[in-house]
């Protein structure tokens, strides 16, 4: 047998060394071999591991622990050195297959237990040859037995071809060492040459007992194995004498046989007589079962009638229970009063109503009694007691609402009257329809379509009477209002008009204004709350949160209401769905119910306007307060109410704002307006009253106004100036100096004027320039025409030829010096009358003089710069010089 490697001590030295660098204490390498290929979980990657060495290691018993064995794959490191791969450990060892498709019979697999749960194929192994497969089989086999005390299932190889192989090839354990001194052979040889043996021993005795069970069967045969035919013909002999023996028994056994069938024939016949006996019985007892059945079924169906006839009685009394109508509630449906003391009674019956109705339909009647004839005429009796009876309530409480009104209108008393002013008090008149409420909301559950001819009964009739409080009440606070008697005229007439408007205090208007609103406004959107729920509108709340009611500090505390709200016929509360579909039909109502009272207050509106137009701009802040509390979606009239007086007020305002315009625009038409036009200081003092009247978010209307007004004064005033080209530039000058004086310090606080402010700063300083440079244009004309035609040519020729030109020589420059500079204070003085004379305001001399000097010494600056560069040294008076000389003056 060719050398293997398992022989190779160097490999197991390696091996071990491995081991214990893999950190594995107390391991020795039991058997180690080199294997041509395997593949493990490489094969799902389609390709082959490289060689590896197969050691199988075992760790001794310590402490009471039982010895463990391993099988450990190592592989070749980049150094050739051996490092561990994997390890499995034997005990899960459970299957030890030899691959039929390798011709060879080199492949093994080994199975594993604890590898069944895993996606991972188990390790397969290719040996170099036979014999070395056999050794590393044989070799786990004697560990498993051993040590772990048992064997794998062993698949593809014969268990005797490999004792035979191992007795034939694995040499016999010697107990004494090969050498003196026994270090060469290591513990792990002796011991796997232990286990050889006893494995071989074991796999062998298999096959040597089947051997002694077939010596024995021969041994009783004294014959030799070679006579195989003479044993053959004496076994058939036997067996011939043996069927022989067999019959002739049976021969002579045929009396016994006799008296057997004898006794069978009795047997037989009392069976027959049995079997007959037994069907007479059988076919009397199956008459009797049936007439038992038959008296059963009978009794059955007695019982069952009884128990029928029993729950039908039951059923029809309950029916007839619920068709009977009681005659009280019959009379109070059909020709009760309505009275206050009998409200209860009617509420009762109505209750027994609704409920009768509805015990009548399916679900609350079981769909058989629907069609009854008793069941039919029964309802349509009750239906027409429904109608006798909303028809009857219908009027009457239309007839009720009426009355009441007529009542209240007919008495003074409720309105207000000359010298006094009276709060409307609608207490009484709700106390009363409280008495009611539970009736329409039963007339509701009846017919909800009687509600919309008592919903417009209810709201024309309160209709009549809050329009009659409003108009008493505007009419009564009008008279006793103290104001001026002459409306104030703003930018037109004379300086008297525009004091006494603007000095007059209109206070009280837009104060009876806001006590119009304070009065009317709780109580319309008290009169839309109440509405909404004594007419059963399934809406929210209507009182915006925080508002005051008069009826609960009455109450004390308790809320008056607390009857209204809305509940079925069962008594239970009803609550509101935000999204209900009766919020338009409830607006609807409160347009028919409040319609008509917007006249008084837009009357108030125009009183106030006639009075004191800026007092709009109070009115118009009351209103925005007043709009912003009324959060509640069903108070919708109360919103459009104050949304459209808001609107009023903004109209008159931007009329008062376009006559005022109209007046600005008068002053275009004038012959020649000079100094400072009238309408500039008025705009100042109309800022300042409109500043005062801001309340509230009216600063938008402010804005827009002081727009409009600022826009059309500037446009005017330039239309005026530009009428006389002599004096555009003064009337300019004065006019937005006296528009920036008067609005300073409101400026400061308004960034709309201070927009506009700006934007005469930035005019006035244009007319500035503009009126000076034309004064000093005019004194000394020559001067700076001469110095502006040099600068035309320095763009055309090179400063050296200037000179040489017609007109522009050194003896042309002379003669305009001498006749500019020579007399030069008293150009300049008749320059300062000049501008002295054109002014109206003795204010703006003092600034425009000094922008006068600066201009003209930035001018011949400029001049005396151009005289240099051009001309060389020239004699000529010094800018120092020409400063002195207007300091003098």
């Amino acid at each position: 047998m060719a050398k293997s490697s398992a022989d190779d001590a160097e490999l197991r030295r390696a091996c071990a060394a491995a081991v214990a660098a893999s950190g594995a204490r107390g391991e020795e390498v039991y058997f180690s071999i080199r294997v041509a290929k395997g593949r493990g979980i490489f094969e799902k990657l389609g390709r082959l591991a490289k060689p590896r060495v197969l050691a199988l290691t075992v760790k001794q018993s310590t402490k009471g622990e039982a010895a463990k064995a391993f099988l450990r794959v190592l592989k070749y490191s980049s150094g050739a050195v051996l490092e561990p791969a994997k390890l499995y450990k034997l005990k899960h060892l459970t299957k030890v297959e030899v691959i039929s498709n390798d011709p060879s019979g080199c492949t093994f697999v080994l199975g594993f237990d604890n590898l069944r749960s895993q996606s991972v194929a188990p390790p397969q192994w290719t040996m170099r040859n036979i014999d070395d497969r056999n050794r590393l089989l044989f070799c786990i086999l004697n560990i498993c037995k051993e040590i772990l005390s048992y064997l794998p299932k062993v698949v593809g190889i014969d268990l005797v071809e490999l004792a035979l192989w191992a007795k034939e090839n694995i040499p016999t354990p010697d107990n004494q060492p090969s050498t003196q001194n026994g270090q060469e052979k290591s513990v792990a040889t002796q011991t796997e040459r232990k286990v050889t043996v006893t494995v071989e021993n074991d796999l062998v005795s298999q096959a040597k007992d089947d051997e002694e069970d077939m010596e024995a069967l021969l041994d009783t045969y004294v014959m030799g194995i070679g006579e195989a035919d003479a044993f053959s013909e004496r076994l058939k002999q036997e067996l011939v004498a043996l069927e022989a023996a067999n019959v002739y028994q049976l021969l002579e056994s045929e009396p016994l046989i006799e008296e057997v069938l004898q006794g069978l024939d009795a047997a037989s016949a009392t069976v027959d007589d049995m079997d007959e006996w037994l069907r007479i019985f059988n076919l009397k007892l199956r008459h009797m079962r049936e007439d038992i059945a038959s008296i059963e079924s009978r009794n059955n169906g007695l019982e069952m009638q009884s128990v029928n006839n029993k729950g039908l009685v039951e059923e029809l009394e309950k029916l007839l229970e619920r068709l009977r109508i009681p005659p009280e509630f019959a009379a109070s449906l059909t020709g009760g009063s309505f009275e206050e003391s009998r409200m209860l009674k009617n509420v009762e019956a109505c209750e027994w109503l609704a409920g009768a109705i509805r015990s009548l339909e399916v679900p609350n009647l079981d769909a058989c009694y629907v069609n009854m004839r008793a069941v039919r005429e029964k309802r349509a009796e009750l239906e027409k007691l429904k109608t006798t009876f909303v028809k009857r309530a219908s009027d009457f409480l239309r007839n009720y609402f009426s009355s009441l009104v007529d009542f209240m209108i007919s008495d003074k008393s409720y309105f207000s009257q000359r010298g006094q002013l009276k709060r409307p008090d609608h207490a009484d008149l709700r106390y009363k329809c409280r008495t009611y409420a539970r009736l329409l909301q039963h007339l509701k559950s009846l017919d909800k379509g009687c509600l919309g001819p008592l919903r417009n009964a209810y709201c024309h009739s309160l209709n009549l009477l809050l329009r009659r409080e409003a108009r008493e009440f505007a009419n009564e606070l009008r008279a006793s209002t103290k104001a001026p008697k002459n409306p104030a005229v703003w930018l037109e007439g004379s300086n008297n008009a525009g004091q006494n408007g603007s000095s007059a205090d209109t206070s009280t208007v837009s104060d009876a204004y806001s006590r119009m609103l304070t009065i009317f406004i709780p109580l319309l959107v008290d009169e839309s709350s109440f509405f909404a729920h004594f007419m059963c509108f399934e809406v929210p709340a209507l009182v915006p949160v925080g508002a005051s009611s008069v009826n609960k500090s009455r109450s004390g505390g308790n809320d008056p209401d607390d009857d209204l709200s809305l509940m079925d016929p069962d008594g239970n509360d009803i609550k509101p769905d935000n999204t209900s579909v009766e919020l338009g039909t409830l607006n609807d109502a409160l347009q028919e119910l409040l319609d008509g009272i917007q006249e008084d207050f837009y009357a108030v509106v125009d009183w106030a306007y006639k009075i004191d137009p800026l007092r709009c701009i109070s009115m118009h802040g009351i209103t925005e307060r007043y709009l912003s509390s009324q959060k509640a979606d069903a108070a919708g009239f109360v919103r459009k109410l104050l949304h459209d007086l808001e609107s009023r007020i903004s109209v008159q305002f931007s009329r008062f704002i376009d006559e005022a315009c109209h007046q600005i625009e008068r002053n275009e038409r004038n012959v020649r307006q000079t100094g400072i036009l009238a309408y500039i200081p008025r705009f100042a003092v109309l800022a300042s009253r409109m500043e005062q009247y801001i309340q509230g978010q009216s600063r938008d209307l402010i804005d827009k106004a002081y727009t409009k007004l600022v826009s059309t004064m500037f446009a005017t005033l330039d239309k005026i100036a530009h009428s006389d080209p002599k004096t555009a530039d003064i009337v300019l000058i004065e006019n937005y100096a006296a528009f920036q004086n008067s609005l300073y310090e409101l400026a400061n606080v308004v960034p709309t004027l201070a927009k506009f402010y700006h934007e005469a700063s930035e005019s006035y300083e244009q007319a500035c320039t503009r009126h000076i440079s034309s004064l000093i244009y005019l004194q000394f004309e020559r001067l700076f025409q001469f110095s502006r035609k040099v600068d035309e040519l320095t763009y055309t020729i090179a400063a050296e030829e200037i000179p040489f030109q017609l007109g522009l020589s050194k003896t042309d420059l002379r003669r305009v010096l001498k006749s500019s500079l020579s007399g030069i204070d008293k150009s300049i003085i008749a320059m300062y009358r000049r501008l002295q004379k054109t002014l109206t305001s003795d204010e703006l001399f003092p600034s425009l003089w000094d922008k006068c000097k600066k201009e003209f010494l930035d001018k011949y600056e400029s001049f005396v710069q151009m005289v240099t560069r051009i001309y060389g040294n020239e004699s000529i008076m010094s800018v120092a010089e020409m400063k002195d000389i207007l300091d003098k003056i």
